[in-house]
């Protein structure tokens, strides 16, 4: 009898003594600590790349901050080379962004479907351990541990990416709630990296075969990522709007819509016919190809009885929205991992 023919009991038999915990966790250290490996060294590359580049950034910017006067040439170009950093901070956040879903797919899709894949569950099952404590031992300590480690990682990002979201050099590129961010720092990081995790694991679970589950953990994440970021994420709290006024240098800007004095709101070919009666606006050329987010000529918009609302999330937000978002992320993974569990336990061998 092999371990892919010996059947598995449903229930653990009574005559068995129970396996302790502590010996369930060192197995599934034993499993699963070339996974657990990846995982560090892809989190411990990332790390020395951002400790490295962040002592560059953040010298850059203490001395262009320290420089006086600020209006002379020098402290200009002292500027100017801080801010040649701000490509290498975008291309390391879209990296990052892709961590989670690899470490849901790398470390989280493998745990149950290569058992089920290669049939060892069966053998597992006879050893005293009991489905549901086998695939607790297996998900909890797991799950923990790359929580754990996204956090400190998030950490050392927040670090790192501080100087560009700070106004003191007039640089307003990037807001507390930027999406491109949001969900690589405080508590979310962690957050969308359990989540990774636990989606794998059902997935895992449900397909049995470990390299479907990697792409169907990858899609899911995916998707989920987008829906937050583009649809859910504006919506935790009601957005604030002004009125013919720009929204605050650290807020994140949702809409803008111009209304006409009926309260319909008015297209941007509309507002275009309108400029084209300003030519003074364009220095006696016309309207045409007037950017309308200018000053002067929202200005002529408002005194001609047009209003431009703008909604927006202030900064101030950050960390209402970082526990909103860390809530239900925790609340999913939760059910993820209680379906997971539950699938285990109706699932014949």
């Amino acid at each position: 009898m092999t371990a892919l023919t010996v059947p598995a009991r449903p229930e653990q038999d009574a005559s068995l003594r129970p396996v302790p915990w502590r010996r369930m966790a060192w197995v599934t250290w034993r499993q699963h600590r070339f996974a657990l490996a990846g995982a560090a060294a892809l989190l411990g590359a990332l790390a020395v790349w951002l400790w490295l580049e962040g002592l560059h950034v953040h010298h850059a910017y203490a001395a262009a901050v320290d420089c006086h006067p600020a209006s002379s040439g020098a402290c200009g170009a002292l500027v100017g080379y801080f801010l040649t950093y701000v490509a290498t901070a975008q291309t390391i956040a879209i990296v990052l962004q892709a961590v989670p879903a690899l470490i849901g797919a790398f470390v989280g899709a493998p745990v149950l479907a290569r058992e089920m894949e290669t049939g060892t569950f069966r053998y597992a099952w006879t050893q005293g351990f009991g489905r549901w404590r086998w695939t607790l031992a297996k998900l909890v300590p797991l799950g923990i541990a790359v929580a754990a480690a996204a956090g400190a990682f998030s950490v050392l990002f927040s670090w790192y990416y501080q100087p560009f979201f700070t106004q003191t050099l007039f640089f307003n590129n990037q807001v507390p709630l930027d999406p491109g961010v949001f969900d690589l720092r405080g508590v979310a990081f962690a957050a969308w990296t359990l989540a990774a995790f636990a989606i794998g694991a059902l997935a895992g679970m449900l397909i049995r075969r470990v390299v479907t589950a990697l792409a169907a953990t990858l899609a899911v994440y995916t998707g989920l990522a987008l829906a937050a970021g583009l649809y859910l994420r504006e919506h935790y709290l009601t957005p604030l709007l002004v009125k013919n006024a720009d929204a605050p240098g650290s807020a994140w800007q949702i809409s803008q819509q111009w209304y006409a004095k009926s309260g319909q709101p008015v297209s941007q070919s509309a507002l275009g016919q309108v400029l084209q009666a300003a030519p003074q606006l364009a220095g006696g050329k016309g309207g045409g190809g007037i950017p309308q987010d200018d000053p002067t000529v929202n200005q002529y918009l408002v005194q001609h009885g047009y209003t431009l609302w703008t909604t927006y999330q202030p900064g101030s937000r950050f960390w209402p929205f970082q526990w909103i978002e860390g809530g239900w992320l925790l609340a999913l993974s939760a059910l993820l991992i209680a379906a997971t569990v539950w699938l285990v336990r109706r699932r014949a061998a």
